[in-house]
């Protein structure tokens, strides 16, 4: 299995054209064109499939119920919806219902087989590679609104302090009321009135909305309290235009739309897990370590000239406590990613159980079966167990994984999904890059805005936030003078004046991209020649 070094990770050659970089960027880490005839030939036999409730087959009828989805205004493929009602006692009881894909993709199967080469799903920009055939991925296991559709339910109640007192699972047909966009959730969380009355909501429709958004924030705190790390990065959507130019970035907030998913996401991802794992059935866990104490250290030092205390980051309560702290800190998106990088990678594993970033015991995932071929495993294995338990049997026959077999999954579907990550960047980065070179051959002068991340002997390094790229800006670009590094707090100096540490925020102008380094220099705006005319990126 391919497993990528830093240099291919570095490097990816581009096309000729602009409209050829997916086409490279696809071929250098082996993305699949097309799925197989066979496969299709399945895909196309399964849509044609009626979503009925037949004789004798036992599934919970929730399509009376107010159940609906959020995803971002692109997505297509729907895999999950929400839902929630009081029990007699009171108690909220949450449901996540996810598109049964297990229903239409069986084991061994020619689709089963290639889902599992495939394993995730890969998305750019107007593209999407996916797991699963769009007959089914955008079609029959897509949780569309007004359609009949089998799903696999996870209930969690909670009591008023938002205490998981029981779960509760079934394979369940459903009919999605609302295809809500997160930024419609938002608006009925913060303009209620207006937006309830604008997407035509009832009032119980709204209100149900509301308490799930009040409980994922309860279930939030719970996470933060018990060790949960909090890192708010906000992501960024490349705009590309007719001819697949980049034109520009568009920020997509983390608010609380998106939190209210999340969090309803990780609790059926934690209730599935946990229910499965202590009856002694070994699953593919989503596992993440504990930072090495090696790597916390050199997070230390990074963070020193910035002049943060942290504590001891090897408890994981002072590490929440901490990230919550510097929220409010200038250069905390570079304390994020400082973060990030100290941290382990969080891996598919058969042998090990918990989340150290999510402070979770168990965890896998579950909850994206159309484009994650570990989830669609644990469908599997759930479906296996709720009959065995309900004929009474061993709850483990049918349900177990040799070993030897989880480590192989483990290890493809950990690998295929860095490839799938490594792609997205990859293409990415062309497009950043193809921008910058245009803005050079035009030799129009943009400043951009920038952040010092790290000062060293050569230079500073500096991220350009509106395009999320960064460069160096080499010594001899800050000052005509002699420049001092100075080791004691990694600050450079000159006796001329000036001086410059990390957080620092920084105006810079590009002079120079290498494409096949991916190298970039920078020189700061007010030291930049004046051979060029002056100018500002207008952004969509």
């Amino acid at each position: 299995m391919m497993r990528m070094d830093e240099t291919e990770r570095r490097f990816v050659p581009r096309g000729k054209t602009s409209q050829e970089d997916l086409a490279v960027v696809m071929k250098h880490f082996g993305l699949p064109k097309r799925f197989p005839a066979e496969v299709l030939e399945e895909a196309r036999t399964a849509s044609k499939e009626k979503v009925t409730l037949k004789k004798g087959e036992k599934r919970l009828d929730l399509r009376k119920k107010f159940i609906f989805t959020c995803d971002p205004e692109s997505a297509k493929d729907y895999d999950d919806a929400l839902s929630l009602w009081s029990d007699r006692k009171g108690n909220r009881v949450l449901g996540v219902h996810i598109a049964d894909v297990s229903h239409y993709v069986k084991a061994g199967s020619a689709l089963d087989r290639e889902a599992f080469r495939r394993s995730t799903s890969t998305y750019f920009p107007g593209k999407v590679v996916p797991m699963l055939p769009e007959e089914l991925s955008d079609g029959l296991c897509s949780l569309v609104p007004g359609e009949d559709r089998f799903a696999f339910s996870v209930f969690i109640t909670y009591d008023k302090n938002g205490e998981p007192v029981k779960r509760e699972f079934a394979k369940s047909i459903i009919n999605s009321k609302v295809r809500f966009t997160y930024e419609q959730v938002m608006g009925v969380i913060t303009r209620l009135r207006f937006e309830a009355r604008r997407l035509k909501l009832k009032a119980g429709e709204w209100k149900t909305v509301r308490e799930i958004h009040s409980l994922a924030q309860q279930l939030r705190a719970q996470r933060f309290a018990a060790g949960a790390l909090d890192i708010e990065t906000s992501e960024n959507e490349l705009i590309l235009d007719g001819e697949g130019m980049m034109t520009g970035l568009v920020e997509r907030p983390y608010d609380e739309s998106h939190q209210m998913i999340e969090e309803c996401m990780v609790a059926a991802n934690e209730a599935v897990a946990k229910e499965i794992w202590t009856k002694g059935i070994r699953i593919l866990a989503r596992y993440h370590g504990a930072p090495d104490p090696e790597k916390l250290l050199m997070l230390r030092e990074e963070l020193r000239p910035l002049g943060v205390k942290c504590g001891n980051l090897e408890n994981p309560k002072v590490f929440s406590q901490f990230m919550q702290s510097v929220k409010r800190h200038p250069a905390y998106s570079t304390i994020a990613v400082m973060v990030l990088r100290s941290m382990k990678r969080a891996l598919y594993d058969g042998a090990n159980m918990g989340h150290w970033g999510l402070a979770k015991k168990y965890y896998a995932h579950f909850t994206s079966p159309i484009r994650r071929y570990p989830d669609l495993t644990l469908h599997r294995q759930l479906a296996a167990y709720l009959e065995a338990k309900e004929k009474g049997s061993n709850p483990c026959a049918g349900c177990k994984i040799p070993p030897k077999t989880l480590e192989r999954w483990a290890m493809h579907t950990s690998e295929m999904e860095e490839r799938s990550a490594e792609a997205e960047r990859a293409f990415t980065e062309i497009k950043k890059y193809r921008l910058l070179e245009e803005e050079l051959a035009s030799r129009i002068r943009v400043e951009y805005d920038g952040t010092i991340t790290k000062c060293a002997r050569i230079g500073c390094f500096v991220e350009i936030p509106t395009i999320g790229v960064s460069g160096l800006v080499h010594v001899s670009r800050l000052s005509s003078r002699y420049v001092r590094f100075n080791e004691s707090d990694h600050t450079l100096s000159s006796p001329g004046g000036g001086s410059w540490k990390c957080g620092d925020a920084l105006k810079v102008v590009v002079e120079r991209v290498d494409f096949a380094e991916r190298h970039i220099d920078l020189a700061p705006a007010t030291r930049a020649g004046n051979n060029r005319k002056k100018g500002r990126r207008q952004w969509n």
